[in-house]
């Protein structure tokens, strides 16, 4: 729901959405999945337990993409793999980040590798074919360091050297804006803006999943933990960046995103505006309807999956099924 006037509210089995006292849309309960609402004046509470009910996830961000809050239904699973969760993580966390990050990055040079592949002029590109190098390396030294803390330091200073040629994957010259350095709160610029959303939307997607198969998305094993934040979900997307980051780079590339689509505030803070909300939530929803081959299950599977696969993965881990909880990797 992107229009900031809209209302949420459950007529029999139907979700509606309401503004200006009229109904702008009606669907059927079956077919809802998942909310995620922009706008200040929310749901209705017989909505709300409704949705709790059905285990149906309802995030609420600001109109500008910030997450605010969020509603779901009963944790499943039972407290002792929350127990085994915790457990788990302080005796294998820097095992368990070592791997992410690894995973992260060999991701990381598929992105780059792609644009490389279409693009034949960029292949001796001095500076990609080094980041390409830093990349590698990370994947090595990641394996050396000792502690979290030490993981987390390589992890910053790849994503640094990364970001600092993640315009040149930005191939159409006629995008009317550039990308210089990664900025967060707030974003600075259109290209950090898509990024911040969809890597919101990606977070909340993976919190969602790990409620669902019993893990505490609020406990994890890379992101120091933070009163409010699902810091399991922000170490678990750290392995689908690779997908945010072609996704945006898909958007702009092919012009689905221009100029029109954002605001600027005057603290410099920019944001997607409505329509252009509209338009990467379009795209967003339709990629996740995409196969991919998991590299793991040895089989295709719906995109927006995978934050149940992995979160049901790392459940098996936790319980011992399995032997070690196998990361992402794009092939």
């Amino acid at each position: 729901m992107t229009n900031e006037q809209m209302y949420l509210m459950l007529d029999g089995e139907n979700l509606v959405c309401k503004a200006e006292g009229e109904i702008k849309l009606r669907i059927p309960f079956e077919n809802v999945e998942n909310i995620v609402c922009f706008s200040y004046l929310g749901c209705s509470p017989a909505l709300m337990g409704k949705c709790v009910e059905k285990l149906i996830p309802i995030n609420f961000m600001s109109p500008q993409g910030k997450f605010l809050a969020k509603v779901c239904g009963e944790t499943k699973g039972n407290v002792f793999l929350r127990v085994e969760q915790i457990d788990c993580f302080r005796a294998c966390g820097l095992q368990l980040a070592q791997n992410t990050m690894a995973a992260k990055f060999s991701n990381t040079r598929q992105v780059i590798r792609r644009t490389l592949h279409d693009n034949a002029e960029l292949r001796d590109n001095q500076e990609i074919q080094k980041v390409l190098g830093i990349l590698h390396d990370g994947i090595e030294n990641v394996y050396r360091a000792e502690t979290i803390e030490e993981v987390m330091g390589i992890e910053g200073y790849c994503a640094q050297n990364y970001f600092s040629i993640f315009n040149r994957l930005i191939t159409n010259t006629k995008v009317p804006f550039s990308f210089e350095f990664r900025t967060k709160r707030p974003p600075l610029d259109p290209v950090n803006a898509i990024l911040s959303f969809v890597y919101t939307l990606a977070t909340n997607e993976f919190a969602a999943a790990l409620e669902t198969v019993g893990l505490d998305s609020y406990i994890g094993y890379c992101h120091a933990l933070r009163s409010g934040r699902v810091s399991l979900a922000c170490d678990m997307v750290e392995e689908i960046r690779c997908i945010v980051e072609r996704f945006v780079i898909t958007l702009l590339n092919l012009q689905i995103i221009g100029e029109k689509d954002f605001e600027k505030q005057i603290s410099g803070a920019v944001w997607l505006n409505a329509d252009g909300r509209k338009k990467v939530l379009s795209k967003w929803q339709e990629k996740k309807r995409t196969d991919l081959m998991h590299p793991y299950l040895k089989q295709k599977i719906p995109f927006g999956l995978l934050p149940y696969v992995q979160s049901n993965l790392l459940a098996k881990y936790i319980r011992g099924d399995i032997e070690s909880y196998p990361p992402y990797l794009q092939k």
